[in-house]
């Protein structure tokens, strides 16, 4: 016997230790963490573990170097010129704690664009690392693949492509107007979330100058294998950029109004997670 009443204590083998939500089986069809269960009062222990991979996962993605020799690589396979910019933040730590001296361009790099022969370009086109430098250097090569050849069937013209080590999306501004082009893109890396450490987000802006808000762009964000495909992305881009100069416009003032969207080829397809007969992920 045990206990002060003379009882015999046993843990109770009838209450299980985790339980999962009713709406478990919405984990099949989505990467947002909904539906984790509870142990108790808390989160399982595998759940609150898997939000620990993401969160480091996320941060590393943040402070990883722009892999520029794989992009420029890239770059020549496709035969696009390209020039190499930098903003005022001249390292990652002041570009994380400075943005605003990742939208202004250093001096070399305006006068590098000064010199740019040419002009009356319809398209700028520009890579920057942004918050998540893995994605600018592994997604844009496929994006521009499939973009390129568009702008061209549209007899669209392209400015030499343009690589901005820590650059914000405003950027873009500053190099669209010195090398007065009509449109500006921008591909540039977003912040990491917890379900992708990898997305690339594409900013578009109508007669680009220092000072354009962001309510005067447009935005094609998620775009990354198991998101938006490359191939789907660039056709919305294109199409933004077609009306974009149709208009003379772009913001909030332009919406996507294509009555079908492009199928996404080139977008992973969401693999479901297998779950046991509780809800939770299986193994």
């Amino acid at each position: 016997m045990s206990g002060t009443l003379g009882l015999e204590t046993k843990p109770s083998m009838s209450r299980p230790t985790q339980v999962p939500d009713s709406w478990s089986a919405v984990r099949r069809h989505t990467e947002a963490r909904v539906a984790l269960g509870r142990a108790g009062g808390s989160l399982p222990t595998a759940q609150v573990l898997e939000f620990g991979i993401a969160h480091a996962a996320a941060r590393d993605a943040v402070n990883a170097a722009f892999d520029v020799e794989s992009l420029v690589t890239g770059l020549n396979s496709i035969g696009l010129p390209h020039l190499m910019l930098a903003t005022m933040a001249h390292n990652r730590e002041t570009y994380l704690r400075r943005p605003d001296l990742g939208r202004r361009l250093d001096e070399p790099s305006r006068t590098a664009l000064r010199a740019v022969e040419g002009s009356g370009w319809d398209v700028a086109l520009i890579v920057a690392d942004g918050l998540s430098p893995a994605a600018a250097a592994s997604q844009v090569i496929g994006f521009l693949r499939e973009l390129l050849p568009m702008l061209r069937a549209g007899n669209l013209s392209v400015a030499p492509h343009c690589i901005v080590r820590h650059g914000r999306v405003a950027v873009e501004d500053e190099i669209g107007s010195l090398l007065g082009v009509k449109v500006a893109v921008i591909l540039i890396g977003e912040r990491p979330g917890l379900a992708a450490a990898e997305s690339l987000g594409a900013y578009l802006v109508f007669d680009p100058r220092p000072g354009r808000t962001d309510a005067e762009r447009n935005c094609v964000s998620n775009i990354r294998p198991g998101g938006l495909g490359v191939a789907a992305a660039a056709a919305t881009i294109r199409y933004l950029i077609t009306e974009s100069l149709r208009r003379g416009l772009s913001g909030v003032m332009l919406k996507d109004q294509r009555t079908s969207l492009p199928a996404s080829s080139s977008a992973a397809t969401l693999v479901p997670t297998p779950l046991n007969d509780s809800g939770y992920p299986a193994g």
